[in-house]
C-alpha cells in the first residue's frame, strides 16, 4: 500500500477502540504495518472475553494493509519489551512508536483510593515510559550499528494534563507527566535519530462519552467532531517520515482544529537581588498576578 508510511512499521498501544483503533487503521490506510496492541479490558481495567487487537488486524488486513495483534500488558517489562519484539521479528524492523493506553478510575480527590491512584498511573504514565525505554534501546542499538534510524514516538497527554479536570486528579498528574516525559526523551533520544512529540486529543472514546456524554454525543447530522478518525491524520504525520525536524512539541487535536501547545515560560518577573520579608514576597506576587496572563479554566469548572 502506499501512503506516507509506506514501508514504515508503526506500534500502537492501546489500539483496540477507541482513539487507537483509529490511529491503527490510519496508518495502515497510509501503508504502515501495524503491531496493534491491546490487553483487552474493561474501563475498569478488567480483562474481557473478546481481544478487540484481533478484530482491529482483521479490518486491516481485510483492507489490504499488514498488521499482527499483540495482547501483552505494556505497563510491565516483559510486556513492554514484548511489543517491541514482536515488531522487530514480525517485520524486521520498528520506525513508530505511539502510546495510547489507558483507562479511567475517577474520584473527586478526597474520595480517591490510593489504588485508583496507583492503577491509573501504572497504565497512563508506566504504560509510556516501558515501551518509550525499549524502542529507544532498540534505536540506540541501531544507530551505533551505523543504521541511523528516522523513528517517531507519539504519546497520548490530555487537556487534563494541559489544566487539570475535576474529579480526574490521577489521570491529570499522568497526562501532565506524559508531557515532561516526552520533554526529556526528545531531548535524550534525537542523537539517535529519534522525534518525540505528545497529542492532547479531544474525541468520543469508551473514557470521554461517560465523563463528558453532552459534549462527546454524536450529532444526528453534519460534521462530527468528537470522531476519533479526526485526531488520527495529525498523529500519523507526527509518526512519518515526513514530519522530520518536529521534536519536543505537544499538539491539541481536536475535530477539524490543531494548536501548537506552548508550555511555561517565565512571565512577569521581580528580582530584588536580596531576600523578601513574607509580606514584601506576598505583595510583590499580588502586583505580578496583576500583569500576568490568567490561567486556563480547569477541566469540570
Amino acid at each position: 500500500m502506499s501512503g506516507i508510511c509506506a514501508d514504515r512499521v508503526v506500534v500502537v498501544t492501546g489500539a483496540g477502540r477507541g482513539l487507537g483503533r483509529a490511529h491503527a487503521l490510519a496508518f495502515a490506510a497510509e501503508g504502515a504495518r501495524v503491531v496493534v496492541n491491546d490487553l483487552g479490558v474493561g474501563l475498569d481495567g478488567v480483562p474481557g472475553a473478546t481481544s478487540p487487537a484481533d478484530a482491529v488486524v482483521a479490518e486491516i488486513r481485510a483492507a489490504g494493509g499488514e498488521a499482527v495483534a499483540h495482547g501483552g500488558d505494556i505497563a510491565t517489562t516483559d510486556g513492554a519489551a514484548s511489543v517491541v519484539r514482536t515488531a522487530v521479528e514480525t517485520y524486521g524492523r520498528l520506525d513508530t512508536l505511539v502510546n495510547n493506553a489507558g483507562f479511567l478510575r475517577d474520584r473527586m480527590l478526597v474520595n480517591l483510593a490510593e489504588e485508583d491512584w496507583d492503577a491509573v498511573l501504572r497504565v497512563h504514565l508506566k504504560g509510556h515510559f516501558l515501551p518509550l525505554k525499549h524502542a529507544a534501546a532498540y534505536w540506540r542499538a541501531e544507530a551505533k550499528a551505523g543504521r541511523a534510524p528516522r523513528a517517531r514516538i507519539v504519546n497520548t497527554s490530555s487537556g487534563a494534563g494541559l489544566l487539570g479536570s475535576v474529579g480526574q486528579g490521577n489521570y491529570s498528574a499522568a497526562k501532565a507527566g506524559i508531557i515532561g516525559l516526552t520533554l526529556v526523551a526528545a531531548a535524550e533520544l534525537e542523537r539517535y535519530g529519534v522525534q518525540v512529540n505528545a497529542v492532547a486529543p479531544a474525541a468520543r472514546t469508551r473514557m470521554t462519552e461517560r465523563t463528558f456524554a453532552e459534549t462527546m454525543a454524536a450529532p444526528a447530522t453534519g460534521f462530527d467532531a468528537m470522531a476519533p478518525e479526526n485526531v488520527s491524520p495529525l498523529v500519523v504525520w507526527l509518526g512519518s517520515a515526513a514530519s522530520a525536524g518536529v521534536t519536543g512539541r505537544v499538539f491539541e487535536a481536536e475535530g477539524g482544529r490543531i494548536t501548537v501547545m506552548e508550555g511555561w515560560r517565565p512571565g512577569p518577573t521581580a528580582d530584588r537581588e536580596a531576600r523578601w520579608t513574607p509580606a514584601e514576597a506576598g505583595e510583590t506576587a499580588r502586583k505580578l498576578l496583576t500583569a500576568a496572563e490568567p490561567p486556563g479554566r480547569v477541566h469540570g469548572t
